[in-house]
């Protein structure tokens, strides 16, 4: 049994290498890294799970409601998409701040955790460096831009509701 659970854990921790490899680049860089599309939850005895499974919900949510796109339409600090978008960087740290991470660092448990970048339909997720990096590229303006983002998104939940929700 033992064995076992050392040769499980060595191929887990193999395969997120793999994912993390600076040359493991997605076949389509066109589109945000955070992938998923819809979340099924299933009871197994053996699995990989995570403390954190409102996170697939909540960006359920948002891709529901336009907001990485609407991200990635107004706000623009990359010059290219290598391989993360601006929605990415964001919803990383949002995601992050959910899953009880208190600082920039907090991203790498997030990175090693295969059931979260499983949950997430992502290959990968920036590290602490980059993550940094891109909140420094930050301007006023910028701010701007990314409240305009999550104003249409806001806009989106509020159009979608019927006449009885306002009532």
């Amino acid at each position: 049994m033992k064995g076992s659970i050392t040769s499980c854990s060595r191929a887990r921790q193999h395969r997120i290498s793999k994912r993390l490899d600076k040359f493991n680049y997605p076949e389509n860089m066109e589109r945000p890294m955070f992938r998923a599309t819809n979340v099924h939850f299933e009871m197994a005895e053996r699995t990989v799970g995570t403390a954190y499974g409102g996170v697939p919900l909540v960006h359920q949510l948002a891709k529901n409601l336009g907001l990485p796109e609407a991200i990635d339409e107004r706000l623009h600090l990359f010059k290219i998409h290598l391989p993360y978008h601006e929605s990415d960087h964001v919803l990383n740290i949002a995601y992050n701040a959910l899953s009880d991470g208190r600082c920039l660092q907090d991203l790498e448990l997030r990175r090693q955790d295969e059931a979260y970048l499983n949950a997430l339909g992502a290959l990968r997720i920036p590290d602490p460096t980059p993550a940094g990096d891109f909140c420094r590229r930050f301007q006023h303006s910028d701010l701007d831009s990314l409240q305009t983002a999550i104003d249409v998104a806001r806009r989106n939940a509020w159009a979608g509701q019927t006449e009885p929700f306002f009532a």
